[in-house]
Formats: C-alpha cells, sequence, structure tokens
C-alpha cells in the first residue's frame, strides 16, 4: 500500500496526461474485474509502471477565439505511470479520438454561405477532435502543462485543418485550483474530485472533478484546404482565422474539463 499512496499523490492533474505516450508492441490482457484499465502497460511492457489509471472527460466546454465547443462525446483516456510520474500507455491505451460538433458548422467556421449550395447543411457538419502535440508536463499535485492541437473535421475542408500543430501547440496548464489569467479574463476555479475507495478490489475512484483553464493562447489555423469541383484547392486559414478571432491572446480563452476517474496498483490489473 506504500507504493499506492506514492504513486497517488504522484498522480495528482496526470489524468489528461496519458494519452499521447507512444504505445508499445503488444498488449497484456488484464486480470477479470479490471478490464477498464485496458491500456495500462504490464510491468513485463514497462518495469517501473506502478499504477493503472482510466480517466473520462464527462463534459464541460473549450473555447478559443469567437468559438465555443461544448464536450458533449466522452473522452476517455487510459494508461499507467511510474513513481517518477512518468507515463505510459500500451498498444490498446492512449486517448479516444472524441469528435465534439462545433456550434455553426463549416458555415460558421468560413463565413461562406454559398457553401449551402454545393454540399447542403448536413454534408457541413464540423467536429473537433482534440490531439496531442507533444509531452505533457506534471506541476505538483493539482496541474498538468498539456500541449494540443485541434483537427478540424470535415470533407470539405480537406483531411489536415488543424489549430495549432506540433511546433506551435496550444499549451494548456490545467489546474482543480484558481487561475491566474491575463486581463481580460478574470479568474475561474476547478474542483477537485470527491473519491471512494473499494478494498475489495483496491480501485480508488474520483469523480465529479473539473479542470480549468483561461490563460493559454490560440495559434492560428493552419492546412486548412477548400476543393472547389473536386480539383482546385483554395487555401482558406485566412478565412477561418478572421471568422473565429484566431490567432487568439493568452486571456481570451477557455477550457473547462470534467472528469470521473479510477485509479488502482498495476499488481491488481495484471
Amino acid at each position: 500500500m506504500n507504493q499506492f499512496k506514492t504513486a497517488l499523490r504522484l498522480l495528482g492533474a496526470a489524468t489528461l496526461a496519458l494519452a499521447l505516450f507512444a504505445p508499445t508492441a503488444q498488449a497484456a490482457e488484464p486480470n477479470p474485474g479490471y478490464e477498464q484499465f485496458a491500456g495500462c502497460p504490464s510491468t513485463a511492457e514497462v518495469p517501473s509502471v506502478v499504477a493503472c489509471v482510466r480517466t473520462t472527460v464527462t463534459g464541460g466546454n473549450f473555447q478559443m477565439g469567437s468559438k465555443d465547443v461544448p464536450i458533449t462525446d466522452p473522452i476517455v483516456l487510459t494508461g499507467g505511470q511510474n513513481l517518477k510520474g512518468e507515463l505510459f500507455a500500451n498498444a490498446e491505451g492512449g486517448m479516444s479520438m472524441a469528435k465534439q460538433k462545433v456550434p455553426g458548422g463549416v458555415i460558421g467556421l468560413t463565413g461562406l454561405t454559398w457553401l449551402l449550395e454545393l454540399f447542403g447543411s448536413e454534408a457541413l457538419t464540423l467536429y473537433a477532435v482534440t490531439e496531442l502535440a507533444g509531452q505533457p508536463k506534471l506541476s505538483g499535485s493539482n496541474s498538468i502543462q498539456l500541449p494540443i492541437r485541434v483537427h478540424l473535421v470535415n470533407g470539405v475542408l480537406g483531411n489536415n485543418c488543424y489549430v495549432g500543430s506540433f511546433t506551435s501547440p496550444i499549451v494548456l496548464n490545467l489546474t482543480t485550483q484558481t487561475t491566474e489569467p491575463p486581463p481580460p479574463n478574470e479568474p475561474i476555479s476547478g474542483t477537485q474530485p470527491t473519491n471512494s475507495f473499494d478494498e475489495e478490489t483496491e480501485i480508488l475512484t474520483f469523480e465529479d472533478g473539473v479542470f480549468v483553464d483561461n490563460s493559454f493562447a490560440a495559434p492560428g489555423a493552419n492546412g486548412c484546404t477548400l476543393t472547389l469541383f473536386g480539383f482546385i484547392p483554395i487555401s482558406i486559414n485566412g478565412l477561418v482565422n478572421s471568422q473565429s478571432g484566431l490567432p487568439a491572446p493568452a486571456g481570451t480563452n477557455e477550457t473547462k474539463q470534467e472528469f470521473d476517474l479510477e485509479f488502482t496498483p498495476v499488481f491488481n490489473v495484471y
């Protein structure tokens, strides 16, 4: 139990970081009753791993520039960590590719109302998928630095329309405490989750936590291309930026992420 308690203290805000670590070649099969931790590497795969975590982002929102996207499709994160706070995932782990519907669709993103005549409203539905764009960094027990990029998914925009990139990511500093944003944003506070412990399974459950950040900057869009008549590509990065208020400086953006979490020592899972 000492290792368990030590790993728990190191866990802190690491729940969102489990998503993006490179998977190993094969995934071990969890023991009965611990199937939800598939994605956490066994000690045979990563000898230093001590704990397995499964986190679900159940709701919230992500606002950058003039666009505010509700989180309605739960984002599931699975993986494991060692006593140094380093995070790992196996071949089944990481972040689910959850698609969040963007209000206003492609028309709201570009302002090109005539696209309705070419494609129809259903074909112009737009989704946002959050992807990691670098290594997360733990900072204390209640926060995490999370570099991401947002993939804007719709065939009309091409397959490579992003806000943020590996070289210019959106860097979130998520916390359950109170933020200190630059103006015009005002401080906001997250929520520490409540917890319960099942003595039989040694699964520690956290519920109803909220991570927040309203201090991050958002870069301009890149790779957004409108292809007319199937063969005429036109870059529309400028349109996306002007309609979405991008780039958006620090102090003008905000995210709130509601989460639940399950946590247990790796020796229970494998």
